[in-house]
């Protein structure tokens, strides 16, 4: 059996890389990446801890979460597609106002 140590790193570089992520990519696609990468660090922490505590709280929770993340997936990647039809980039930084 594997220890909870090393869940707990793959959680934690899995953390690190999307907080990188969101911090250093300008592009909507790369920061929706790293946002799932956070949402699944902790589910990853969840199901370690519901594995070493022998409860199942964990496992329903992190279904939970991996419902409420596609919802946030498409929805996010509907608005990332009607911003490109608009402003015709994905550009962050472009994405000041609203309205042109």
């Amino acid at each position: 059996m594997i220890d909870i140590k090393v869940y707990l790193l793959i959680g934690v570089l899995m953390f690190s890389l999307g907080i990188y992520i969101i911090l250093s990519k300008k592009n909507a696609i790369m920061t929706l990446v790293g946002i799932e990468l956070i949402l699944n660090a902790t589910n990853v922490n969840l199901l370690a801890f519901s594995n070493y505590h022998n409860h199942i709280d964990g496992q329903i929770f992190t279904l939970f979460m991996m419902v409420i993340s596609a919802t946030e997936v498409a929805l996010a990647l509907a608005i990332i597609v009607k911003m490109y039809k608009y402003f015709q980039n994905t550009n962050l930084d472009d994405f000041k106002t609203l309205h042109s």
